[in-house]
């Protein structure tokens, strides 16, 4: 059996600058990598099947619209792999439609298992197949590299590792279809984001979060309320240096100096919204390979 981890994409900060001729918005984003996440697992079989399960699996569809199987059959075309095929098996830990590119980072997942399993080459971030999957999914395939993403997303540039730190991942329970947020964004021209200075530390990192912004978190807040709910419960959450939402949202996330703080914000929140989704996870590290056989964390207090 082959696994892997198809880490939650953060945006740490996400500028929207304007229309494009096409209809789709220029971006200006910066995309890191949790250390939790969705999991994909494949074993040799005869065909390509695909079955989810875990605790977000409602909903998901296992026929051909599902990115997985889009990204496995895209995989076996492009390398002309035939009499063999994979039951794959996804383990959906992530909450739908939370900003958090869980289908492209599934779709990113496969192709590196299945890679593995079928013994030939993963589509790499520049190859027009991975682009044809999702405008999302060559950047999942560069995890857990420091991103920052321009243009459709389909523009990548690889940054300096971002400072060790602790992570706290909030979603009220309110599914924002991207979609519907980018539709309620007041249209004008924005700015790029600002500088990445050198970071020594996660508080260098959090001044410059809050010199940036997240420009779809207005439409956000007026389409979901409780968005904005969960962002002041991270700001005032003991040891969360600074927040933002992450891509379209629903999902908020509080930056910590360790996972330490990160544990202990998760378990002030947990306690104060009991049903929300709320998981402390460290930041990906470029250094370390994409996890491998990593059982996705998120914590969930129910009454």
């Amino acid at each position: 059996m082959d696994r892997g981890l198809a880490p939650a994409k953060i945006n740490l900060a996400l500028h929207v600058l304007g229309r494009r001729p096409d209809g789709f918005h220029d971006l200006d984003s910066l995309v890191a990598f949790a250390e939790l996440g969705d999991l994909v697992t494949a074993t040799a079989a005869r065909t390509i099947t695909l079955s989810v399960t875990g605790p977000f699996a409602q909903g998901v569809p296992t026929d051909g619209s599902n990115s997985v199987l889009r990204a496995a059959e895209a995989l076996a075309r492009a390398r002309g792999v035939s009499g063999r095929g994979a039951a794959i098996r996804l383990v959906k830990t992530l909450p739908h439609a939370a900003g958090l590119g869980s289908a492209s980072s599934d779709a990113a997942a496969a192709v590196r298992v299945l890679a593995h399993l079928w013994g030939v080459d993963p589509f790499g971030p520049d190859d027009p197949e991975a682009a044809a999957l999702g405008s999302d999914v060559p950047a999942c395939l560069a995890a857990p590299a420091t991103l920052r993403l321009r243009g459709r997303g389909e523009r990548i540039e690889v940054l300096p590792p971002l400072p060790r730190c602790g992570l706290v991942l909030v979603n009220p329970g309110c599914a924002l279809p991207t979609g519907s947020v980018f539709a309620a964004l007041e249209p004008r021209e924005r700015t790029p984001l600002p500088a990445l200075p050198a970071l020594a530390g996660a508080e260098d990192l959090a001044g410059w979060m809050m010199s940036a912004r997240n420009d779809l978190q207005a439409p956000a807040e007026a389409l979901a309320p409780p968005v904005a709910e969960a962002l002041a419960l991270l700001r005032r959450a003991p040891g969360i240096l600074a927040a933002c939402m992450s891509g379209s949202g629903a999902t908020c996330i509080g930056l910590a100096a360790d996972m330490g703080a990160a544990r202990r914000a998760a378990r002030t929140i947990q306690l104060a919204r009991q049903g929300w989704w709320v998981a402390p996870a460290p930041l990906l590290s470029e250094g370390a390979p994409v996890p491998r056989g990593v059982t996705a964390q998120a914590a969930r207090v129910t009454t």
